[in-house]
């Protein structure tokens, strides 16, 4: 199977001295679907705009299909394309003439322009309102007029930074329905960032966690969970986080095969909740530790992100964030 991506122990230093990228090793099959998830700085970003040829590589190399993204980075343009996490389409003329000014900008023979932008607007299911000004168009619609804007060269391979951050779950369902639809019928390779687990596990093919710069973890989303094992156990303390040598304590009990502490949440994995729940309130209880809610589950994919990450990621400020940009920008 050919890669769309090939990583090869790539650094990224910035100001001399910050990694942002530390060694990454990383391919890709074509064709795939491929998640990247990991927390704020983690390098989610620098990564994509390397295999995009917007910076260079401190060290290590980097390949689309082959092509060095550094020696021959106007090939690689020639085969991808790219959505940011930032506005990338103007509100103040209508759907249509933003395509129309994007197939100008990439080149697109002036005879096969019409078709094609037809052709994309009914892939993104926005043909009935292609004539309206961008400014009138929903957080949804928008984000699909900018992927539209993306498919308009049939790329091999879309990149998307975080493509439905500050959707409604509607909205983001649409985006990804039409996304498969177009992968589907051109065979297109989908490299995206998420903050979105679910997102993750049920649009992707494969999932990489990075982590200060690392690829800490990398399988399908079956395969991620599996390697968490046994069952989960979620206490909710009173307290905000364990003491160290509480801490200490619970790890060396037997039946415990891993341990995560975020905050006042306690995230444990064993072979049996019902058997070791009792035990474990026992424990807590001898020591004053009030627990305000426990649960039991089977390991989810914020589980696997805790287990290799060491931390949960935060939707919320980053959400906030963009989609307060976003509506600014839209409201010019």
């Amino acid at each position: 199977m050919e890669n769309a991506v090939d990583v090869k122990d790539v650094v990224k230093i910035f100001n001399g001295n910050f990694r942002a990228l530390d060694g990454v090793s990383l391919k890709i099959e074509a064709g795939n679907i491929f998640a990247l998830l990991g927390p704020n700085g983690a390098g989610k970003t620098t990564l994509m705009r390397i295999l995009t040829t917007q910076i260079s590589p401190s060290s290590g190399q980097a390949y689309v299909f082959g092509l060095d993204t550094v020696k021959e980075g106007s090939q690689v343009r020639k085969l991808i394309s790219y959505v940011p996490q930032e506005m990338s389409v103007w509100t103040d003329i209508s759907g249509y003439e933003n395509l129309l000014i994007y197939s100008k900008i990439y080149g697109v023979p002036r005879e096969k322009r019409d078709d094609i932008i037809r052709d994309v607007l009914e892939s993104m299911g926005l043909h009935e309102v292609s004539n309206r000004l961008v400014k009138t168009y929903s957080g949804g619609m928008i984000r699909r007029l900018e992927i539209a804007c993306a498919l308009l060269v049939r790329p091999k391979i879309l990149f998307l930074d975080e493509p439905t951050i500050g959707l409604d779950p509607s909205a983001r369902k649409g985006v990804w329905e039409k996304l498969r639809m177009f992968k589907n019928e051109y065979g297109t390779t989908i490299f995206f960032n998420t903050h979105y687990m679910d997102e993750a596990e049920i649009y992707s093919d494969r999932i990489a966690i990075i982590n200060r710069g690392k690829i800490v973890t990398i399988g399908t989303s079956e395969e991620l969970k599996h390697s968490v094992g046994g069952e989960i156990l979620h206490f909710t303390l009173e307290e905000t986080s364990l003491h160290g040598d509480v801490l200490k304590e619970l790890e060396k009990i037997e039946e415990i095969k891993d341990v995560m502490v975020s905050n006042s949440d306690v995230t444990l994995v064993v072979d049996d909740a019902e058997m070791i729940l009792p035990h474990i309130m026992t424990f807590f209880n001898k020591r004053n530790i009030l627990v305000k809610r426990v649960s039991i589950t089977k390991p989810t994919l914020d589980d696997v992100f805790l287990k290799y990450a060491g931390t949960r990621i935060d939707v919320s400020g980053r959400l906030s964030e963009v989609t307060q940009v976003r509506r600014m920008i839209r409201r010019g």
